[in-house]
C-alpha cells in the first residue's frame, strides 16, 4: 500500500492502528472459536491497516491465509465457497450449542437471527470472478 491512503493526523493513525491490531487479534481467535467470524475481522483489520500501517497492510496482503481472502474481496467482493460453507457450519454449530446449553430467551434468538442475516449476506456475495461476455 502506498502512503496516500494513510491518515494525516497521528491520533487518527493511532486509532486506526489500534482497530487494525484488535481486529486482527479477534480474527485470529475466531479461527478456532466457532460462531465468531474470521473473514469480517480480517477485512476490517486490512482496511484499518491501510489507513495506519503500511507494514501491517503489506503483511496481511502477503499472508498465505489472509492474502487470498483480501485479494478476492478487493477484486469483486468475492467470498470463496469454502469460506461460505465454513461460516455456515460454524454458525450452525454455535446456534445448536446455544440452544442446548443456554436458557431460551430473547438474547439467544437475537444472536441466532443475527447469524442468520450474516449468513444470508455471505451467501449473496459472488464466489468467483464473472467473465465479461
Amino acid at each position: 500500500m502506498t502512503g496516500k491512503t494513510q491518515s494525516t493526523s497521528k491520533i487518527v493513525q493511532l486509532l486506526f492502528g489500534l482497530l487494525a491490531y484488535v481486529s486482527l487479534g479477534i480474527g485470529l481467535v475466531a479461527i478456532v472459536v466457532p460462531g465468531l467470524p474470521t473473514t469480517e475481522f480480517i477485512l476490517l483489520a486490512a482496511w484499518a491497516a491501510t489507513k495506519s500501517s503500511p507494514r501491517l497492510s503489506a503483511w496481511l496482503e502477503n499472508h498465505r491465509l489472509f492474502g487470498p481472502i483480501l485479494f478476492n474481496w478487493r477484486n469483486g467482493k468475492i467470498i470463496a465457497r469454502r469460506a461460505k460453507v465454513s461460516a455456515t457450519v460454524s454458525m450452525l454449530l454455535c446456534a445448536i450449542v446455544m440452544l442446548v446449553m443456554l436458557d431460551h430467551g430473547w438474547p439467544i434468538y437475537l444472536a441466532i437471527a443475527g447469524m442468520s442475516l450474516g449468513n444470508l449476506w455471505i451467501w449473496s456475495r459472488p464466489e468467483r470472478h464473472t467473465q465479461p461476455l
